[in-house]
C-alpha cells in the first residue's frame, strides 16, 4: 500500500510512516521472533537482550538494552524508521521518551485475537500482509483443533519464587489456560499476584504449572510446591509456549495439547 502512511497501535496512538520503514527495533522478544519470521531479518537493526529467537539471527543484532531499560543513546545512534513494542513488556517512561523522536507502534494482548490483530498490522507496517496471513491462518487451525481439558482443573500458574508470584487476569496466559481447559485459581486477582504459602495452601488447586520463565522453574522445585500442595498435580511447563503472542503461536497447540494429555492421564481420564 502506497506511503505516506498513518497507522493506529493497539493502545490508540497514531504514527505516521512516510515510508515502508527500513530500520526496524523490537523491544519485546516473541515480536522480535515475528519478525524475523515475516522475512524481515536485513531491515532490523535492533532488539533486546531478552529476544533469544531465532538465537544465530538475533545475535547478530544491536543490542538496545532489556525490556524495561533502554540504552537510548544506542536506539539513536542505531536511527530506527520504526520501532515495535508492547505496553505491558516495555516500560511507559521509556517508550514515552522514544515517541518523541521516532514512530512507535505498541501492542497491547490479552487474547488470542489481539495476538493476530497485532500480527496484522505488523504485516501492514512493514509490507509483509501475505506472511502475516499465511503465520495468522496457521496459528488459527492450530488452535481450532485444540481438545481442552474436560472437565475443567482449578489450576495456579507461577512464574516467579521468592517471593511466590501466580498469573491472575487479564494477561495472555489467562487466556491460554482457559483455552487449555484449565480455570485459573487466581483469576479473582489481577495481573500477577504474589501468593504466600497460606492462600496457595487455602486455594487448593488440583494443578499447579511453573513456568520456565521469567524466573527458570525447574524439576528440582516440584518438591516445595508438593509439600505445600501434596494433593495436585505439579507439572514444569514451557512458559513461551503460554506468554509468547509472536509467531511462536504455530508450535504452542501442538505442546499444549501434550500437556492436556499428560494432565489426563495423571488424573485418570
Amino acid at each position: 500500500m502506497p506511503f505516506p502512511r498513518t497507522f493506529t497501535d493497539q493502545m490508540g496512538h497514531q504514527i505516521m510512516l512516510p515510508q515502508l520503514p527500513q530500520r526496524i527495533i523490537s523491544l519485546v522478544p516473541s515480536q522480535t521472533e515475528l519478525l524475523f519470521d515475516l522475512g524481515l531479518a536485513e531491515r532490523m537493526v535492533g532488539v533486546t537482550k531478552f529476544c533469544i529467537h531465532p538465537r544465530a539471527a538475533a545475535k547478530q543484532k544491536t543490542v538496545v538494552g532489556g525490556t524495561k531499560n533502554f540504552r537510548f543513546d544506542t536506539i539513536a545512534a542505531l536511527q530506527p524508521d520504526l520501532i515495535i513494542g508492547n505496553k505491558e513488556e516495555n516500560y511507559k517512561e521509556g517508550v514515552e521518551r522514544l515517541q518523541q523522536n521516532y514512530p512507535v507502534w505498541m501492542s497491547d494482548i490479552y487474547t488470542l485475537k489481539d495476538a493476530l490483530e497485532m500480527m496484522r498490522h505488523v504485516g501492514l507496517l512493514t509490507g509483509t500482509e501475505s506472511k502475516a496471513t499465511e503465520l495468522g491462518c496457521g496459528i488459527q487451525a492450530g488452535f481450532a483443533q485444540l481438545q481442552p481439558m474436560l472437565p475443567q482443573l482449578n489450576t495456579a500458574y507461577f512464574i516467579w519464587r521468592k517471593p511466590y508470584m501466580a498469573v491472575g487476569s487479564h494477561n495472555i496466559i489467562d487466556h491460554m489456560l482457559q483455552r487449555c481447559g484449565f480455570t485459573n485459581a487466581f483469576a479473582h486477582l489481577s495481573r500477577y499476584p504474589e501468593v504466600n504459602p497460606d492462600l496457595l495452601q487455602q486455594t487448593a488447586p488440583q494443578l499447579i504449572l511453573l513456568s520456565s520463565e521469567p524466573y527458570p522453574f525447574r524439576e528440582k522445585h516440584i518438591q516445595e510446591f508438593r509439600e505445600l500442595c501434596p494433593q495436585a498435580i505439579i507439572k514444569v511447563v514451557n512458559g513461551e509456549m503460554f506468554s509468547w503472542y509472536g509467531s511462536r503461536l504455530l508450535q504452542a497447540p501442538a505442546y499444549l495439547q501434550q500437556i492436556i494429555e499428560e494432565v489426563q492421564q495423571e488424573v485418570g481420564l
